[in-house]
């Protein structure tokens, strides 16, 4: 018997998940088994996966039914007290499930342990051109109320869970079509405490334009997700909720002004701040959201060259070495 599963849902993953699993096989700890659930991809997933030499594999397929459904199919398959997740397109650092699991053995109280993640972005090839980190979020114990202000595990290609916090939860909720994670530790935080592992390990990887026609789904899933959220939330939390509704509208313009270039793009992200300062004027004093403000009035003031220089220019101070260099 394994001590972890690992499980991939794949859809049309022919082009990275190869290097996925290559990012599995080859981490420090080495007592796995891995599960692929197609999810009734059309290209060559099914072979690609197949042709990788290694018991520990296994591929079940499916008729497509999305990632919530992906995920808990892997569930029913996984035999491991621990369990963890990868999409098909992003990768670890080789020590991911060693120091994971080593921080879920020092606090059984724990149910769930996250790393922090740096996002890749990657060139047409699927080469990495920048690595971008994210916050250094530290939360840890009863994380309930940071999370229900927003998704700080940003990821679900992060977490290990334990079977027995997994059981308890329930399932990934199958009609969400984006942010089923952020309901999804929700669900896992109002019952265990978390751990948290200071260090880069998920590299999420950024596609170019492969996010400009799904603005309007996350959008539409987040308010879906916060309304669950705020209907499970305990009464002495429900304040909380203008704290949330100012992150999402700041989340939605950074969409917009992130993965979109259109002049509509750029209306909407006009409302959303506006939304923001509203509802908590001193959410001006975060230095994420004045670079959110800044890269508005880029874009809305400044052609798009223009605008797209100055914004690379404001990446570049927060670029890091590749995380898998100082695993």
């Amino acid at each position: 018997m394994p001590e972890v599963t690992v499980v991939i849902p794949a859809y049309n993953g022919e082009r990275t998940i190869k290097e996925t699993i290559q990012s599995v096989q080859h981490q420090t700890f080495q007592d796995f088994e891995l599960i692929v659930i197609d999810d009734g991809s059309t290209d060559r997933t099914v072979e690609v996966v197949k042709s990788i030499n290694d018991d520990r594999i296994k591929i079940f397929s499916y008729e497509n039914r999305g990632l919530p459904s992906a995920r808990n199919r892997g569930i029913t398959r996984a035999s491991a007290e621990f369990i963890t997740f990868i999409d098909a397109d992003d990768l670890w650092t080789s020590d991911k499930l060693e120091l994971q699991l080593a921080a879920l053995k020092k606090n059984p109280e724990a149910g769930v342990a996250y790393s922090w993640t740096s996002f890749m972005n990657v060139d047409e090839r699927g080469q990495p051109i920048s690595f971008l980190p994210s916050p250094q979020y530290s939360f840890s114990g009863n994380v309930y109320k940071q999370l229900l202000m927003g998704d700080f595990i940003l990821s679900g290609s992060n977490v290990m869970i334990r079977r027995e916090a997994i059981d308890s939860a329930g399932e990934f909720e199958p009609t969400l079509k984006s942010c089923e994670d952020w309901d999804y530790w929700l669900r896992l935080a109002a019952r265990w405490h978390f751990v948290v592992v200071p260090k880069y390990q998920i590299l999420y990887r950024r596609t170019p334009g492969a996010m400009s026609s799904k603005v309007e789904v996350m959008k539409e899933a987040s308010l879906i997700a916060m309304k669950r959220a705020y209907e499970a939330a305990p009464p002495e939390l429900q304040y909380l909720k203008k704290h949330t509704l100012t992150n999402f509208h700041t989340y939605c313009a950074s969409l917009y002004l992130q993965h979109r270039t259109d002049r509509s793009a750029v209306n909407q992200a006009q409302q959303h701040l506006w939304s923001a300062i509203c509802l908590h004027p001193q959410t001006l004093l975060d230095k994420t959201n004045q670079k959110i403000v800044i890269k508005f009035l880029l874009k809305r003031f400044f052609p798009p060259q223009v605008a797209s220089y100055f914004t690379q220019l404001m990446r570049k101070p927060i670029a890091m070495q590749d995380p898998r260099l100082q695993a």
